[in-house]
């Protein structure tokens, strides 16, 4: 089992992007579902996806503190695709969690926020899934660098697939452009990571892709993709056709 799921990633890296999906498809099929937060590689990917699933599910961690753009997008993706996005939320609503852990907690601790409003709401909806699909690029941060395009998730004991984890963002954005995807208009006013409107602010010439995340801290990612990966998908029981 373990050498034939060694030989699976292997296959997986040699794939593009519509490949790694329909192997997924046709592995995981109907337990499997692709989260998103629009930004402009979940874009690019819905737009592939779309053409090469025949049952797209997308869902997305409404905070319930996203940006008016990102919630005009989400209808914009519903319309053009056909598509229901399933919006998952926090059990504790944010008229809650500010009377229990006092007003602005990402300004308090951005950790524990980031747990109650993303990290719990994506473990409970995970647990109905075998697979998730996500549209992280290893070229983002440095916790991402060794992302595989199909990998298990310790994390969340799961399968990840990363269909486009190997591009760049210039991939990323001569693909909408060639393709006309919409994409969140923030991306043109210095945004290009866009999180909650609380802990993401414009990026300034010079500074990294990601600085206007949590901008003051030393976080730099929500926690969904940290300490997932651990190599070969040695857990994973069923047969897979890769020998193309």
């Amino acid at each position: 089992m373990k050498e034939h799921w060694d030989r699976a990633q292997v296959f997986a890296e040699q794939w593009n992007a519509e490949e790694v999906l329909r192997w997924a498809f046709f592995t995981y099929g109907k337990r499997m579902a692709m989260a998103s937060g629009f930004g402009v590689e979940g874009m690019a990917l819905i737009d592939i996806a779309s053409r090469v699933l025949p049952d797209l599910k997308v869902f997305t961690l409404d905070t319930e503190f996203l940006f008016s753009e990102t919630y005009d997008l989400i209808d914009r993706v519903e319309k053009r695709y056909g598509i229901k996005v399933e919006r998952i939320y926090s059990t504790l609503p944010p008229e809650a969690q500010e009377r229990i852990h006092g007003p602005a907690l990402w300004t308090i601790d951005p950790e524990k926020c980031c747990s109650l409003r993303k990290i719990g709401p994506l473990r409970q909806k995970l647990s109905e899934l075998r697979a998730w699909i996500t549209a992280i690029r290893r070229d983002q941060t440095s916790a991402r660098s060794s992302a595989g395009k199909v990998e298990w998730d310790a994390k969340f004991e799961l399968v990840k697939i990363n269909p486009i984890a190997d591009w760049t963002n210039e991939m990323v954005w001569n693909y909408v452009r060639k393709h006309n995807v919409p994409y969140n208009p923030l991306h043109d006013r210095n945004y290009p990571s866009i999180g909650c409107t609380h802990c993401t602010r414009p990026v300034q010439p010079g500074e990294d892709m990601r600085a206007g995340r949590w901008s003051g801290s030393q976080k730099t990612e929500c926690g969904l993709h940290i300490g997932s990966a651990v190599g070969p998908l040695v857990r994973i029981e069923g047969q897979v056709s890769c020998e193309e």
